[in-house]
C-alpha cells in the first residue's frame, strides 16, 4: 500500500497526519503560521515529502454545506497548485473535509481533553480524519469518482 500524507489547512494551521505501509493513519502535528503565510506552510509540506519520500497527499477541501465553494475552499485549490508548481511529481487530491472538524472536536471533547488541548489536537485529528477518508476510498478500488466529494488534481 502506497503512503500518504493528509493536510488539513487553516487560516493559521496546517494539521499533518500521515499513514504507513498498512494504511494506519497517524497525526503528525498542527504546524502554525502566520495568516495568510502559506509559504510557509508548503514548506513544511515538502519538508516532510523530502524526508518520508511519501508523494501522495490528501488535502481537505472545505467546501459549504450546501456544496457551494467559498474563499476557504480557493484557498486550498491555490495551496494545490502552489504544491504542484513547486513539485510536480505531486500526486494531490481534494477530499471534502465537511464537519471533520466538528467530528474531531466532538472526539476530543468525548475523550475528556481540555477545551486548551482540543485546540491543540484539533487541525491534527482533522488531518487523520481526512486521510483516513481518503485512503478508504482508494482500497475501494479507487471508487472514488461517483462521489461529488472528490476532486483529482492530475
Amino acid at each position: 500500500m502506497n503512503k500518504a500524507i493528509g493536510l488539513d489547512l487553516g487560516t493559521t494551521t496546517l494539521g499533518i497526519a500521515k499513514s504507513d505501509v498498512l494504511g494506519f493513519v497517524h497525526g503528525v502535528e498542527t504546524f502554525r503560521f502566520a495568516k495568510g503565510q502559506y509559504s510557509k506552510a508548503r514548506e513544511r509540506v515538502h519538508q516532510i515529502v523530502e524526508e518520508t519520500d511519501i508523494k501522495e497527499i490528501a488535502l481537505g477541501y472545505p467546501i459549504h454545506m450546501n456544496g457551494e465553494i467559498g474563499e476557504r475552499a480557493l484557498s486550498a485549490i491555490k495551496f494545490m497548485e502552489d504544491l504542484l508548481k513547486e513539485d510536480s511529481t505531486l500526486n494531490i487530491v481534494l477530499v471534502d473535509e465537511r464537519l471533520t472538524s466538528v467530528s474531531a472536536n466532538n472526539t476530543l471533547s468525548e475523550l475528556g481533553v481540555s477545551h486548551k488541548q482540543r485546540k491543540d489536537s484539533v487541525d491534527r485529528l482533522a488531518a487523520c480524519e481526512i486521510l483516513d477518508f481518503y485512503i478508504k476510498r482508494r482500497e475501494n478500488n479507487g471508487n472514488w469518482w461517483n462521489s461529488e466529494s472528490w476532486i483529482r488534481s492530475k
